[in-house]
C-alpha cells in the first residue's frame, strides 16, 4: 500500500528521512479495527517525529500521521482518535503515563489503510466531508481542550491566540468565536492576520504588540518565543494555556509576575475521545467548516511537508487518498 513514512531520523534536516512509497498493509490484532483511509491531515507532530522527538530509531520505518477519516471494515464512516491508552487504563486518556499517539509506537495514518483499537473509532457525522473530518482529531481536539477543558473559557471573555494560520491557531480562533468569546490574535504577516480576521478574530496584532487591554486567557503553542508577551497580556487572575513549544521550551520563568498577579499557567495535551465527540457535536451544530489551506493527493505528501516546514500554512494541510 502507499504510505508516507520515516525511514531515518535527522534533527537538522527532517525531510531527509521522509519517504513516500510502498509499505506492507497492516493486519489488525484482536480488538483492533482496520480502516480504509479517505483523508488524513498533517501536523507539526509529524515534523517532530522526523527529528526524532517521540520516535526512537529502532521503531523505523514508521508510517507518520495522527489524523484520519475513512471507512471501517463494516462500511461505517469514521474518524480516528489518535491517543492510544495502555491496556486496562480507565478515565482521561491524556493522563495515562503510558499513553502514546499513532505514529509513535504504532503505525500512523498517512497511508491507504491503518489499524487502530476499535474503541478509538468515532462515527463521522454525515454533515462533514472526509477531508473536513480528518482535520479534527489532533489540532482541533487540542484547541477544544485548551479552550473549554483546561482554560475554562466562557462566553463574554476575551482570549488572545498567539498565532493565526496554523492548524491549532485557526481552530482556536474559529471555536472561540463560535462560542461567544471575544477573540484577539497575533500574526506575522498581513495575510495571516487577514486570515485570523476572516475566521472570526475581533482584533489582530503583530507578534509582541501592546494590546488595548489585558485579556482573560491566552492560548499559546509557541512556548519561549511568545512566553513573555503572553504573561504580560493577562489580566490579574488570568490563565495562560500552553500546548506546545515550537518556538523553544526554555523561557525565563518570570515568577514574580506569575505569583504577584495570581496568574495560572496550565498545560494541555491533545484530548479525550469524549472531548472529540463533543467537538464533533459543536462543529455540526454551529455549522463550522474547518479551514483547509492545502489539499494534496497522498502521493504528493512531500509538498505538504515542505509547506509546513516553511510555515506556509493557512489552515490544515490534508492528504486525500
Amino acid at each position: 500500500m502507499l504510505a508516507v513514512y520515516a525511514e531515518a531520523i535527522n534533527p537538522d534536516d527532517p525531510l531527509a528521512g521522509l519517504v513516500v512509497g510502498e509499505r506492507p498493509a497492516p493486519e489488525p490484532p484482536d480488538g483492533w479495527a482496520s480502516v480504509e483511509v479517505r483523508a488524513a491531515a498533517l501536523n507539526h507532530h509529524d515534523l517532530w517525529s522526523l527529528r526524532g522527538v517521540g520516535l526512537a530509531p529502532e521503531r523505523l520505518p514508521m508510517i507518520l500521521g495522527c489524523d484520519a477519516a475513512g471507512v471501517d471494515e463494516d462500511g461505517n464512516a469514521v474518524l480516528v482518535h489518535a491517543v492510544v491508552s495502555s491496556p486496562g487504563w480507565r478515565g482521561d486518556e491524556t493522563l495515562d503515563p503510558r499513553r502514546t499517539l499513532l505514529s509513535e509506537l504504532y503505525q500512523g495514518t498517512l497511508a491507504q489503510r491503518l489499524v487502530v483499537p476499535r474503541a478509538n473509532l468515532v462515527p463521522k457525522p454525515p454533515q462533514l466531508s472526509f477531508a473536513e473530518a480528518a482535520c479534527l482529531p489532533t489540532a482541533w481536539l487540542t484547541a477544544y481542550r485548551m479552550l473549554f477543558t483546561r482554560g475554562r473559557v466562557a462566553p463574554g471573555q476575551t482570549v488572545l491566540v498567539q498565532g493565526s494560520s496554523g492548524g491549532v491557531a485557526t481552530a482556536l480562533i474559529t471555536l472561540a468565536s463560535h462560542a461567544g468569546v471575544r477573540v484577539w490574535a497575533t500574526g506575522r504577516s498581513d495575510s495571516k492576520r487577514a486570515l485570523a480576521a476572516a475566521l472570526g478574530a475581533d482584533l489582530v496584532f503583530e507578534p509582541g504588540a501592546r494590546l488595548p487591554e489585558r485579556v482573560d486567557a491566552v492560548m499559546d503553542t509557541s512556548g519561549a518565543a511568545t512566553w513573555s508577551h503572553s504573561l504580560r497580556s493577562l489580566k490579574p487572575g488570568g490563565t495562560l494555556v500552553i500546548a506546545g513549544a515550537t518556538g523553544g521550551d526554555t523561557p525565563p520563568a518570570e515568577l514574580t509576575r506569575i505569583f504577584f498577579l495570581q496568574l495560572s499557567v496550565v498545560g494541555s495535551t491533545m484530548g479525550t475521545r469524549e472531548e472529540l465527540e463533543r467537538l464533533l457535536q459543536m462543529v455540526v451544530r454551529r455549522h463550522i467548516e474547518p479551514p483547509i489551506g492545502l489539499r494534496l493527493p497522498l502521493r504528493e505528501a512531500r509538498a505538504g511537508f515542505e509547506a509546513i516546514t516553511r510555515g506556509e500554512t493557512a489552515g490544515k494541510i490534508v492528504f486525500e487518498v
